[in-house]
């Protein structure tokens, strides 16, 4: 009886038993499926995938050569302005040198020509500043603003309290930025 018992035993197997019997028939039933394993159309997939990889890092390394340049272009054009970003201004302001120096070289004691020189002169000079976005400000009766005015002192007066009673320079912006506040005398609270 002993001997059924042995034969019975190997006919029934243990759920271990079939799992490893399993793990060794797999590979057999891979091979099977997925036929025979070409070397050749191997090596073939491995070439065409590093040259994937070859052709991805010389488009990386001309696209990071390309940023790069990019970049210092940029900082060269930055520097460039504001190396020159006087120049247009400059430009406007010529005239009114050439004028201030013919002034000087004219020898004229008429002093009505001479007045006369020096006001076409000033509104050359104006108009240069114009051309470079510099503005005059003249605040007077506008309410006081710490950001456009400097107050020198508060003194009494018929206008409303905290309004720019008289300018004793005039202050000037550039493209809404304060170049010079004005210098202010402001109306005091009554």
């Amino acid at each position: 009886m002993e001997n059924t018992q042995d034969n019975s035993a190997s006919q029934n197997p243990t759920p271990a038993d079939e799992t490893a019997a399993q793990h060794y028939q797999q590979p057999d039933a891979l091979d099977a499926a997925a036929g025979p394993v070409d070397v050749n159309e191997t090596e073939a997939l491995l070439a065409e995938a590093q040259a994937k990889v070859a052709a991805l890092q010389e488009e990386f390394l001309r696209a990071k050569a390309e940023t790069e340049n990019v970049r210092r272009r940029a900082q060269e054009d930055v520097q460039k302005t504001h190396k020159f970003a006087i120049e247009n201004f400059a430009e406007n302001l010529l005239p009114v040198l050439d004028s201030l120096e013919a002034a000087l070289a004219h020898s004229s004691t008429d002093l009505a020509k001479v007045r006369e020189g020096v006001e076409l002169t000033l509104r050359q000079l104006t108009g240069a500043l114009e051309k470079g976005r510099v503005v005059e400000v003249n605040p007077v009766g506008e309410k006081f603003d710490p950001h456009r005015h400097q107050a020198i002192s508060m003194v009494p007066a018929d206008q409303e309290a905290n309004t720019v009673v008289t300018v004793l320079q005039k202050g000037y912006v550039i493209a809404d930025r304060v170049l010079r506040p004005a210098l202010v005398t402001v109306a005091a609270p009554k």
